[in-house]
């Protein structure tokens, strides 16, 4: 849109916490002040349920159904509307992850949040608990202020990266980072990190978790109506297990179908190594006989890891 004038941001809470604002994993964050700095505040690598079921996590945002299904119409909608407010001639394009849009500093610019210690945009009325989605118009718009940074002294959210992937203030090393590693990436997890994953499957929050702002975070009404209660604590060896047309049925219309199978069950290989727990051990010697060769290394290797604790 190369005569687009200005840029409309959008932040959509999906922060899963009640009033109080107690976080699931880390304890109260409300007590915490901006600008105090705290040692690691990290969750049980292992989280055993009542029943003695092996769970996993999986990031906040992946607990709903896919935020570009949600956000899509609406953006639609209000793309629309705005090429009618803006008279004739006017033309809006919507994107949500969608298109080549730096729209962490494109929040910053129009005052939605600021780029924090951890790399991730902060609000000082929303956390950083939100996604973004932006529309590009060529209508000419009155700008907000942009976001001034206000993380002061605090370094919370550096100290509480398992894999040291915030090796400095504003500085992300991408190839530690438990979201690459558990999402994007495809290949075998390197050996090292394998430990400092813990039972995550599937992306990592600490470093949002820790953020005092948290403490003015709410879910919106939109993100509640698409939660997937069944992955607050997915079962590992259950999940390890699914065959194709079950991986479809269960995840289909979520961002955690984004692994694909074989990436989600490396993920869990993984979490269940860190376990240490011996009943594991005949889900992943089924894993090792595995067609898929990365599923059979990781499987193997968390075996190893167990018999080794054991």
């Amino acid at each position: 849109l190369p005569v687009a004038r200005s840029v409309v941001m959008l932040a959509l809470n999906y922060g899963c916490l009640e009033a109080g604002n107690v976080d699931d994993s880390m304890g109260p964050v409300s007590s915490v002040s901006p600008g105090k700095s705290t040692e690691k505040e990290l969750p049980d690598e292992v989280q055993d349920e009542p029943n003695g079921t092996l769970t996993g996590v999986v990031a906040r945002y992946a607990r709903h159904r896919d935020y570009h299904h949600i956000l899509r119409p609406r953006l639609k909608e209000l793309a629309a509307w705005l090429d009618a407010a803006g008279g004739p001639g006017t033309r809006s394009l919507w994107y949500v992850d969608t298109g080549p849009v730096l729209e962490r500093d494109l929040g910053q610019r129009a005052g939605i949040g600021f780029v924090g210690k951890h790399t991730n945009l902060i609000s000082r009325q929303l956390g950083n608990w939100f996604l973004l989605s932006e529309i590009l118009t060529t209508a000419t718009l009155e700008p907000d202020e942009p976001g001034r940074n206000h993380c002061g002294s605090c370094t919370r959210c550096l100290s509480a990266c398992p894999t040291d992937a915030l090796p400095a203030p504003f500085t992300l090393d991408a190839r530690r980072c438990i979201s690459y590693l558990t999402i994007e990436h495809r290949g075998d997890i390197p050996e090292p990190l394998r430990p400092a994953i813990g039972n995550r499957i599937f992306g990592c929050d600490d470093c949002l978790a820790v953020c005092p702002w948290n403490r003015f975070a709410r879910e919106s009404a939109l993100m509640r109506e698409s939660r997937r209660a069944a992955f607050d604590s997915p079962d590992l060896i259950s999940w390890l297990e699914l065959d194709e047309a079950q991986f479809f049925a269960l995840f289909a219309g979520t961002p955690i179908y984004r692994t694909k199978r074989n990436g989600l069950r490396r993920n869990i290989c993984v979490a269940l190594g860190n376990s240490g727990d011996m009943r594991a051990l005949p889900a992943l010697s089924r894993a090792a006989q595995d067609p898929d060769e990365m599923v059979a290394r990781h499987a193997r290797w968390a075996m190893a890891q167990i018999e080794t604790s054991n």
